[in-house]
């Protein structure tokens, strides 16, 4: 194989390596605020069903008071009741400790209801505090993984630089300008596998003539449609003699 094509099929490699590495970086802040998200999110569960419980014991407090005002008429109703002096008084005074009575009966039926549901909105906090630390741990855990993906990154990414000035170095000038142009041009990938007489990324046919010079992998040749520098791997051919892949132009 022509060594300046060997040499491009390696930086390509290397380019787009380091271009996955680049988005996988550039992604890293949505990927901790989608982390934050979560902890938030079970964060607020918690303060919910807290207001909740505290909504709900405000309302049995209040209750409680309202049975205390009527039993307090209830027993003024009762003390009254000793001093009456007929019977229509009497009649009347029992009408209204009947009342109060059934007043405060149905308030203490509310303070019951509100008693259960203060049980089950105490035991949804106590699930809504487990599933928070649950999720702290597993954020906790995700963030330190996400660290170490970004650290590796840094270090694949430092890696192909020293590797890609080494093999700049050594590609003759007039084909690195070449490459370069054609990857600012066509979103960073600049060379393409020719395959059953297709450039495989722009999908135009070449020519027999053209497709035969590539096979030999010999000299630099560019696509009459792309412009992106061929090349043909007889490994690929036989693998799948009749597929073309589908990058993106």
């Amino acid at each position: 194989m022509h060594a300046d094509l060997e040499r491009v099929i390696v930086l390509q490699r290397l380019d787009s390596t380091a271009q996955d590495a680049q988005r996988r970086l550039a992604e890293e802040p949505d990927r901790q605020k989608a982390i934050d998200v979560r902890l938030e999110g079970a964060k607020q569960k918690v303060a919910d069903a807290k207001a909740r419980l505290a909504d709900s014991q405000n309302a049995r407090r209040t209750l409680e008071k309202d049975v205390a005002v009527h039993q307090g008429r209830l027993s003024k109703f009762r003390d009254q009741l000793m001093a009456v002096k007929t019977n229509v008084e009497y009649q009347a005074m029992q009408k209204e400790i009947g009342y109060a009575q059934a007043e405060v009966k149905a308030i203490e039926d509310k303070v019951l209801e509100r008693m259960l549901e203060g049980d089950e909105l105490a035991a949804s906090v106590k699930r809504a505090e487990a599933e928070l630390a649950a999720e702290q741990k597993a954020t906790d855990l995700d963030r330190r993984s996400l660290a170490g993906d970004v650290e590796a990154l840094k270090t694949s990414l430092e890696k192909i630089r020293i590797e890609r000035a080494e093999l700049v170095a050594s590609i003759d000038p007039k084909v690195l300008a070449i490459y370069d142009l054609v990857a600012r041009r066509r979103h960073g990938i600049a060379v393409a596998e020719a395959r059953g007489g297709i450039c495989t990324i722009c999908h135009v046919r070449l020519r027999p003539q053209v497709f035969n010079n590539i096979r030999r992998n010999d000299s630099i040749i560019q696509c009459d449609s792309c412009q992106r520098i061929l090349y043909f791997s007889p490994a690929a051919a036989a693998a799948t003699p009749d597929s073309v892949s589908q990058p993106t132009q």
